[in-house]
């Protein structure tokens, strides 16, 4: 399959590729998703392919607008369009009861769905013209880095899919926040670009669910995506730092081999350079926002170098630090050094 390459201009095309059942590259304030329409199981059966993700791991639906939400779920609470009159079009994904019409593809054969409405022009314009809502998790190949740019797709999709849209970088660059609105009170399932925080000052009360944590054990059934499985992973094995920078950067100058490669806080990159090791800057320590727009490029970075083994140091839980600390600790497979 040839893979087509299309622009902002190219609203139209994408949309009826999607009608059509095709497989396309779209471009959120998030990561880049892989986009297939919702409501047709067929084309929805094609993302797990392509990304070689696991049946068990639900998707996410994507709509223009919170007025698409009674469409495709019922009863959606009250708290549903206090979030979505704050955060959408945002990073913020609802899980609601779902109705018949959408696919178990999509949910994994669970009784809610997740919904989200993307805040990209492009985006939107392409869900409006293409008028179904739009599965899509991250275009990556499943357990790999997630793309925030159109051309870390093009590395994972290339030839498997009908097209991607170049949207440009994305401005957020972690996936979206997923709070359950089905449970008292309300979990999030993952952190994202809306804050814990900020989750709490709508809702009052929010719990958190251990497997922003944790790994889900054997047997455990994700609620949703990017919860289950060892996701965000480069080819080499990384070993997150928590805990004080200050020590963190010191630890690394002991530890680290000599080629081995480093996503540190701006402050320690000159300290941690020499020999053959690649240092990658994940912004200063107190920028979380730029840590979060640099995460997964310097993940995907170290595929294009032959490092034996990569550390990281890690941001604390506050803010945007949470939603930074889970896709570290993803890639890592949980394997932490804590530095008090």
């Amino acid at each position: 399959m040839e893979t087509r390459y299309l622009t902002s201009e190219d609203v139209r095309t994408a949309a009826d590729l999607l009608r059509r059942g095709g497989l396309v590259g779209i471009p959120t304030e998030t990561v880049y998703g892989l986009g297939a329409n919702g409501l047709d199981p067929e084309a929805v059966k094609r993302i797990f392919e392509a990304k070689g993700r696991p049946q068990d791991n639900p998707l996410i639906l994507h709509v223009p607008s919170a007025d698409w939400l009674e469409r495709y779920c019922r009863d959606v609470p009250p708290e549903a369009y206090a979030l979505t009159d704050r955060f959408w079009p945002g990073p913020l994904t609802l899980i609601l009861p779902r109705r018949e019409m959408v696919p178990d593809v999509v949910t994994a054969g669970l009784d809610t769905v997740g919904m989200r409405c993307p805040d990209h022009p492009v985006t939107r314009a392409i869900l409006e013209a293409a008028e179904v809502p739009v599965a899509a998790p991250s275009g990556n190949t499943s357990g790999r880095p997630s793309p925030t740019t159109a051309e870390h797709m093009r590395e994972d999709m290339d030839g498997k899919i009908e097209a991607i849209v170049d949207g440009g970088p994305c401005r957020v660059g972690v996936e979206s926040t997923i709070v359950d609105l089905t449970v008292s009170p309300p979990r999030l399932l993952r952190p994202g670009g809306v804050t814990l925080e900020e989750l709490e000052e709508v809702l009052g009360e929010v719990a958190v669910d251990s497997a922003v944590r944790r790994l889900m054990r054997d047997g455990e059934r994700p609620r949703a995506p990017g919860m289950k499985y060892r996701h965000y992973a480069p080819k080499a094995p990384v070993t997150v730092l928590t805990g004080d920078p200050e020590k963190g950067a010191a630890y690394l100058a002991e530890h680290a081999g000599p080629r081995d490669g480093i996503i540190c806080f701006h402050e320690y990159c000159a300290r941690l350079t020499g020999g053959e090791r690649v240092v990658l800057d994940l912004g200063p320590a107190e920028d979380k926002g730029e840590q979060a727009r640099r995460v997964f490029d310097a993940l995907r970075s170290f595929d294009h170098t032959r490092v034996p083994a990569i550390w990281a140091q890690c941001p604390d839980a506050a803010g945007l630090g949470l939603a930074v600390a889970n896709r570290l600790n993803k890639a890592a497979g949980f394997h932490i050094v804590e530095l008090i």
